[in-house]
């Protein structure tokens, strides 16, 4: 199985919570910045981000746009900020316009307590890839 992390960062939250499932997964969390298109297929794809200003930034809405249906079997999605539910159903509607699957659950991590949350987040991936 094929999984990629995939994650827009401005403040280093969510980059710590990506490296965190790179880390348990064995393989390198990256920036959209850095990889602006995903390019290669795969079957699961972690994809996070947070609002700023209580809205979703244009390179993470660019990217999910972007992404196609071939290339992305499933999303998971995750997020670290105190409104990461309006970021979530952003992504899962722009995701699903795509005919992407976009699993339900999600994993959370207040941008205040992130340290607390790697330990959570490495069980998340544990459920999710096995």
């Amino acid at each position: 199985m094929k999984v990629a992390i995939r994650y827009y960062s401005k403040l280093g939250h969510t980059k710590d919570i990506a490296d965190a499932m790179g880390e348990e997964l064995g393989i390198k969390a990256i920036s959209i910045v850095d990889e602006p298109n995903l390019k290669e297929e795969v079957d699961i794809l972690f994809l996070g981000g947070a609002p700023y200003a209580n809205v979703m930034d244009e390179k993470l809405r660019t990217y999910a746009k972007g992404l196609k249906k071939e290339l992305v079997k499933r999303v998971i999605l995750f997020t670290t900020s105190n409104w990461s539910r309006r970021t979530v159903r952003s992504l899962r509607k722009i995701l699903t316009n795509n005919e992407i699957e976009v699993d339900k659950d999600y994993f959370y991590a207040h941008m205040l307590k992130i340290n607390k949350r790697i330990p959570k987040v490495k069980e998340f991936i544990k459920k999710k890839v096995g």
